[in-house]
């Protein structure tokens, strides 16, 4: 997810009930809470992969979001900034419970094929490439059997997949985020892929 450029003119239209939350306001705080909780409970759960974990990582990301309400600028959208609070925090769960984000398959397996970001062969141009589009919007019970099938992939390749497709982060980012090289990123993302087509 690069930077989007600073909008100077950006009016923040949550400003005044953030201005509250600065001022130690317990009702602006929860106020706020609810306007966010939801978008960013799935944030966690597609990246933690487990409900009652995802609860807790997401009441530790606000609590760290309301600590540290003074570095939000109101130069670009309050949700975006608190976003990349909740996705650390889920990472830092993740990784204070050793899970290792690289699987064990990534090290024997030949390398994957890179793929070009560009190409046909992404997510969206996958869709997931399956016809699966088409599937959920013609019966929400699909779109269950999806989630399903991402949150049993493995955690390496469900973060991966998770950053890139869902949250917008390009791979070097992703290789920021979790301690790996880009390339690792994008075989992660290339076999998580296949391993869903598979589950699907």
């Amino acid at each position: 997810m690069s930077n989007p450029t600073v909008d100077t003119n950006y009016e923040e239209p949550n400003a005044e009930l953030i201005e509250k939350v600065r001022l130690g306001s317990q009702k602006a705080q929860y106020q706020l809470y609810e306007k966010y909780v939801r978008a960013m409970y799935h944030v966690c759960v597609r990246i933690v992969g487990k409900g009652h974990e995802a609860e807790e990582v997401l009441q530790d990301a606000f609590v760290r979001a309301f600590m540290r309400i003074e570095e939000y600028r109101g130069d670009a959208a309050f949700g975006a900034w608190l976003k990349r609070i909740v996705i650390n925090t889920s990472i830092n769960f993740l990784q204070k419970k050793k899970i290792d984000l690289v699987s064990l398959d990534e090290m024997l397996v030949e390398p994957a094929i890179e793929e070009d970001e560009n190409s046909e062969n992404d997510f969206a141009e996958m869709n997931i490439q399956t016809g699966i589009s088409e599937k959920i919007t013609k019966h929400n019970s699909e779109v269950s059997r999806v989630k399903e099938a991402i949150n049993k992939l493995s955690d390496g390749y469900r973060i991966v997949l998770s950053l890139y497709l869902f949250e917008g982060y390009d791979h070097e980012e992703i290789g920021e985020i979790l301690g790996i090289s880009s390339s690792t990123s994008k075989s992660q993302y290339s076999r998580a892929k296949k391993r869903l087509r598979t589950m699907l």
